[in-house]
């Protein structure tokens, strides 16, 4: 009976171990099967994370070019700001002086912005002591630029004076020359004090303290032996003021600068040419548009200038006009802004023909 009942308890024994068995089987079975799942989640989670980061890269390196490029454009935008407030801001502090000398048939032009100084031209051979005592009552001791526009002798005649007696440090000389003692004594007096010559170039630009002129002649280099058309001309600019001056340029040099697209626009206009009806085209005239213009000629001069074509064009244009002829120098300053004259425009629309 005893045997029996340990019989019973050892099969009960052996059924619970297979029960047990069977059920740290099954545990381990869903234990591995977890196992194998949370493995492949991660290697997908992982994979996942790696795309996202890609994604991010990418997101990362187009967020720094946007960025880049919008500083840059931000920097570019901010410089021309700045560069257009600057210009803005300006403030003209100098006076501009425009004189037309008196140098009975002939140019002479005096040009002065602060402690700056250019003569255009200087007479003819018996004017080089007059603008020399002209331009030292002026205090002026030093030229920034003397411009000789052509080699005739009623424009360049008195420059080897000026040159000889005052430092000059820019000398603009067209390319064309003449075979005359005139011509020959400028350019020895250039040589001697060892100057250099400079030639004039189309839409170069030079500062005159605040101040700005712009060569704007001549154009073309092939004018056959018309020393006029060679002449050299200038746009001055200060402030909202401007001139233009272009010596004794005639048809066919404005013609060239009408098609040259240089900014001709001015207003005050030295009459080209001391007036003549060879110059000062309607053409030209339309595109320069000036208030006033100065004649710049000989009383009762040989040459009927200023001539009576001229006068009736700058008449019908509504244009006031000056005269050294009849009211000796004409002074014009400029504050940027307003234009004021040393006299009244002249009102005898005489021709000197």
């Amino acid at each position: 009976m005893k045997n029996d009942r340990y019989k019973n308890k050892r099969n009960i024994s052996i059924k619970s171990s297979r029960i047990w068995a069977v059920i740290f089987a099954l545990v381990l079975l869903i234990t591995g099967c977890g196992s194998v799942t949370d493995r492949s989640d991660g290697q997908k989670d992982k994979v996942q994370h790696s795309e996202i980061n890609e994604q991010g890269k990418e997101h990362n390196e187009a967020t720094v070019q946007n960025e880049t490029s919008s500083q840059q454009s931000e920097t570019t935008i901010q410089g021309e700001t700045e560069q257009k407030d600057d210009t803005a801001t300006v403030q003209l502090t100098d006076t501009l002086t425009v004189h037309f000398l008196d140098v009975g048939q002939g140019d002479c032009t005096l040009i002065t912005c602060g402690e700056h100084a250019m003569l255009i031209d200087a007479g003819d051979n018996n004017m080089g002591t007059t603008v020399e005592m002209y331009l030292k009552k002026q205090n002026i001791t030093k030229l920034d630029y003397v411009i000789g526009t052509h080699p005739d002798a009623d424009h360049i005649g008195g420059m080897d004076v000026v040159i000889y007696k005052f430092d000059c440090d820019t000398i603009i000389l067209p390319e064309f020359e003449k075979d005359t003692k005139t011509y020959r004594d400028v350019i020895d007096t250039i040589n001697n004090k060892n100057y250099k010559i400079t030639r004039p170039k189309t839409g170069q630009a030079y500062g005159l303290g605040q101040a700005q002129f712009t060569i704007i002649s001549p154009v073309s280099d092939d004018y056959g032996d018309d020393a006029n058309n060679y002449s050299v001309g200038i746009r001055l600019v200060f402030g909202d003021t401007s001139f233009l001056l272009a010596g004794d340029a005639e048809e066919e040099a404005e013609e060239d600068m009408l098609e040259s697209g240089e900014e001709l626009k001015a207003d005050v206009y030295k009459a080209s040419h001391h007036g003549s009806k060879s110059s000062n085209t309607e053409e030209f005239m339309e595109a320069v548009r000036p208030e006033y213009a100065v004649i710049s000629c000989g009383e009762d001069n040989t040459y009927g200038h200023p001539h009576a074509q001229t006068l009736n064009t700058f008449r019908s244009m509504g244009i006031k006009v000056f005269r050294t002829d009849e009211q000796g120098a004409i002074i014009i300053k400029s504050d940027g802004k307003e234009l004021t004259f040393n006299c009244s425009p002249s009102e005898s629309w005489k021709s000197g023909n």
